[in-house]
């Protein structure tokens, strides 16, 4: 696994979530990237900050109407394109 700053996690769980929504699918995808400690907790945060809503038990949803995705940096296409 590569090593990201805490910044970069949090925007490849966002993007995560905007192409998959349903929580057991993104954890499953990000496991290859991210370890499941690392993904929770930053699920977990991006809920508290209402940056994502959880939308029925297993989906979850970017709270786009509230803040708006963050800019995808260059370094991070080809992971979330790869997800």
């Amino acid at each position: 696994m590569s090593e990201f700053s805490s910044d970069e996690k949090t925007i490849i769980v966002q993007y995560g979530i905007k192409k998959y929504e349903n929580e057991e699918v993104v954890t499953e995808k990000l496991m290859t990237i991210l370890s499941e400690k690392d993904i929770q907790r930053n699920i977990d945060t991006l809920i508290g900050t209402q940056r994502v809503r959880r939308i029925g038990p297993d989906v979850l949803q970017n709270n786009e109407s509230h803040t708006d995705l963050p800019a995808l940096p260059a370094n991070l296409e080809s992971i979330i394109d790869a997800l």
